[in-house]
């Protein structure tokens, strides 16, 4: 990895000048220990005595009314406690989705259990529950339904079909428009117009999914453990759904073996197993293999888009005008129209664009319910956006490089405010110098270098080539997070926080960032998360904010008890606060740094109840501090791809890639660098593997790891990483922005414009993922 750092970065507010000891150091994670000593515990590791079996009867038809289900069958069996179907749970409300400015959507919503309709292989149509996983996986298979077919509707771009009497399966239209559109086209030198495709995938966590729910008739409470990414969201839902208060509901995260926007959402089964534990009185428990992963869990990412754009004689932009087609799968799920609402507003990327509209057409199909996956609605806006790209500098001559150079936004133009919205806030790029890591990147590279060394492998018959994409990504979605930090008697540090771990590794940045502020090692303190019952609100972890809201709230209170704790010392010592600093958990003159005086055990102790100094105050050092943003962050990158094509197998292998990527500034590079880097292999699956295909009646035919394919350590080259900090978001006091999903963001753009360079034909690639299949396909087409 190469880190290029503000050799100037200046001190985050509320520290005194000099070198950072704990922010921007590559440390060890804290979190790893108890994984590395097999003590981790994952949501299969959960365990209660009583606790019964849940297994889910799904569809086997993608389309069809629900006639009737009969399960004596499965009731007779010995060790089956209780089987529900639709009818058990029909007073429980569908699943809602997340707050959206996007209205009409609520008929779409899913039950936990289907009623009168089915609309896709693997919806949840009863629930077995059981004394053993045995018994209650065959007790399933015993459950009978009688479905009469219905035609599937598996076009999202085919005319919108019916999904209840009077409402179609055109849930919404995204709209979005600014500047003058028909006059840019009526003005251009060139238009250039594509249909452009990105197939249906999603993320595959280690882990699948699971959930154990038990309720405590002694405390009144409901406890949901497993969960993940949204914990006080899925907590306040959950007793909303069920008719509990909501501090009878807690719940609780473990370890979690991958997240990637897919873990974490509020699914039927989670609702299923906590009204399982209520109705049962007895703890349930319910865990998922992997077929039932790959055709229940969340889908994502497919879309066509049909855009073309105006552009003057020099290649500047003057216009675009998209429309593309979101299939949503069966039902609207906790996200709402999020993606196609991201796509939409977040498409023209770090390029002047005077004009632009876009119609985003949110339809549903009979597959299943699609929603976020890492870099949601950006990396297929990437593929297209940077696809257009290329289309025009073919078709104006143009080197791809300077053409992008000539619509780069500039370091002077920050911030730049862009007349659209995405997720209800207002598009304004915080800042960047998006010319200089391009320069970056391509010396990085050695493009020049890189082009004349393919050419000549091109000579001795060799198929390759290379590619590059710039992309913006979106990070810090607000509008609050808000941490507690307290120190005990023993100087040890605790951070309650309502952010969640999927293996990012937010203890660690949490516990550096309040080690900065607060003077003491990172590795005493003690950062506690994914806990309802420990802290009343929080946000979780999704869109890549953790480190921008959490770790700025972090800092703020961090600060707060830094500021208590010198107060206290001061008036103890008679001297001012200003004397005094915090090195190390100790209390130090600044005049005189080698005489401790005083440790931050010693202060807390001082600030109890019946302390004399804390008279008329609140005792104990400990505060809480809430972090408010009304914008998002946007870091900003580039991915340059070399590879080469087997012209008789199709395979593409990628030889050489590199992704440089502007942060801010890195908190841990280490941590940013693994981000980018298991980023980047999840979008070469989806740029060259994985897919979920359906055959003509809606059955699923990827419901293994032998169907649907995922990049192996064969398959993933090492990855190359510049880290950047030229432009430190102004919106935080930590100037950091995102690092989550910039590995994954553009890598289908820059492997098509690799490929395309490969066969030495502009425009080659028109979807993805470009599976050996497609590859020969165009080596034929390219041959003829």
């Amino acid at each position: 990895m190469q880190r290029d750092r503000r050799s100037d970065a200046p001190a985050p507010p509320g520290l005194p000048p000099g070198p950072r000891a704990v922010i921007g150091q590559s440390l060890p994670r804290l979190e790893d220990g108890p994984l590395l000593r097999g003590q981790g515990l994952f949501a299969a590791d959960v365990n209660f005595p009583r606790q019964v079996t849940m297994r889910v009867v799904r569809s086997p038809l993608a389309h069809g009314r629900l006639v009737s289900i009969d399960a004596a069958a499965a009731l007779a069996m010995p060790g089956v406690v209780a089987v529900w179907t639709g009818a058990d749970t029909a007073a429980i409300p569908p699943i809602p989705f997340r707050a959206t400015r996007v209205r009409g959507l609520e008929p779409y919503c899913q039950p936990i259990l289907a009623r009168e309709r089915v609309r896709y292989v693997g919806e949840p149509i009863a629930a077995v529950f059981a004394e053993d996983a045995y018994v209650a996986e065959d007790a399933a298979d015993l459950v009978s339904a009688e479905i009469d077919p219905l035609p599937a509707h598996l076009d999202a771009a085919a005319p919108p079909g019916e999904f209840l009497p009077g409402l179609g399966t055109e849930a919404t239209v995204v709209r979005k428009e600014y500047g003058d559109v028909e006059a840019a086209f009526r003005a251009a030198h060139a238009i250039v117009a594509l249909d452009l495709s990105v197939g249906r995938h999603s993320g595959v966590p280690l882990e699948t999914r699971g959930a154990v729910a038990r309720y405590d008739a002694a405390r009144d409470v409901l406890e949901l453990h497993g969960t993940a990414k949204k914990q006080h969201w899925n907590r306040d839902e959950i007793a909303r759904l069920i008719g509990r208060p909501t501090h009878g509901v807690h719940l609780f995260e473990g370890h979690v073996g991958g997240g990637f926007g897919v873990r974490g959402e509020l699914y039927p089964e989670d609702v299923l197993v906590c009204l399982g534990a209520l109705r049962l009185q007895r703890p349930v428990k319910w865990v998922e293999d992997r077929r039932e992963h790959l055709v229940a869990a969340n889908h994502s990412r497919q879309q066509r888009h049909r855009i073309r754009a105006a552009v003057d004689a020099e290649g500047r932009l003057l216009a675009i005008d998209n429309v593309f087609f979101h299939d949503q799968g069966a039902y609207v799920r906790t996200h709402g129209a999020r993606v196609a609402d991201m796509a939409a507003g977040l498409l023209p990327g770090p390029y002047r664009l005077p004009a632009y509209r876009v119609a985003g057409h949110f339809r549903l199909t009979n597959k299943t319910p699609a929603a976020t996956y890492r870099a949601p609605g950006r990396f297929e806006t990437s593929f297209v956006r940077e696809r257009l790209m290329d289309a025009i500098a073919a078709r104006l001559g143009l080197d791809p490089v300077e053409l992008r150079r000539r619509n780069l936004i500039g370091r002077d133009e920050m911030p730049y405010a862009r007349p659209v919205d995405a997720l209800g806030v207002d598009v304004v790029l915080d800042s960047g110098d998006y010319h200089a890591l391009l320069d970056r990147a391509l010396a990085r590279f050695d493009w020049a270098g890189t082009q004349a060394r393919l050419a000549d492998r091109r000579a001795r018959g060799e198929c390759v080539g290379a590619g590059l994409a710039f992309f913006v990504e979106k990070s810090g979605l607000g509008p609050a997070d808000g941490v507690r930090v307290s120190v005990d008697a023993t100087g040890s540090v605790e951070l309650v926080t309502g952010a969640a771990s999927v293996g990012q590794g937010v203890e660690t940045v949490l516990a550096q960032i309040c080690a900065e502020a607060l003077g003491i090692d990172y590795r005493r303190i003690r950062v506690v998360r994914g806990r309802t019952d420990r802290i009343e609100f929080g946000n979780g972890a999704h869109a890549s904010r953790v480190t921008v809201m959490s770790g700025s709230a972090t800092y703020l209170a961090a600060l707060a008890v830094r500021a208590m704790a010198l107060e206290t010392a001061a008036m103890e010592l008679q001297t001012t606060a200003e004397a005094l600093t915090i090195r190390d958990g100790r209390i130090l003159r600044i005049a005189r740094p080698d005489e401790p005086l005083m440790a931050l055990g010693d202060i807390a102790r001082q600030m109890g109840p019946n302390s004399p100094l804390m008279r008329g105050r609140t005792p104990g050092l400990t505060a809480e501090r809430w972090f408010y943003s009304d914008h998002m962050t946007y870091p900003y990158g580039a991915h340059l791809a070399q590879l080469r094509i087997d012209r008789d197998t199709g395979e593409v292998r990628v030889e050489r890639y590199l992704v440089a990527y502007d942060i801010g500034r890195a908190i841990n590079p280490m941590l940013v660098e693994g981000q980018i880097a298991g980023g980047f292999a999840q979008g070469l699956g989806g740029a060259l593997f994985e897919e979920f295909r359906y055959d003509d009646e809606g059955q699923p035919l990827s419901t293994t790891f032998a169907d649907y394919l995922i990049p192996t350590m064969a398959e993933v080259p090492p990855v190359e990483v510049l880290i950047a900090e030229d432009a430190p978001s102004p919106l935080n006091p930590l100037g950091v922005k995102g690092a989550g999903e910039g590995g994954t963001n553009a890598v289908g753009a820059a492997i098509a414009a690799a490929v395309d360079d490969a066969l030495g034909r502009p425009g080659a690639v028109t979807r993805l993922p470009i599976a050996p299949r497609t590859m020969r396909r165009l080596l034929a087409e390219t041959a003829r």
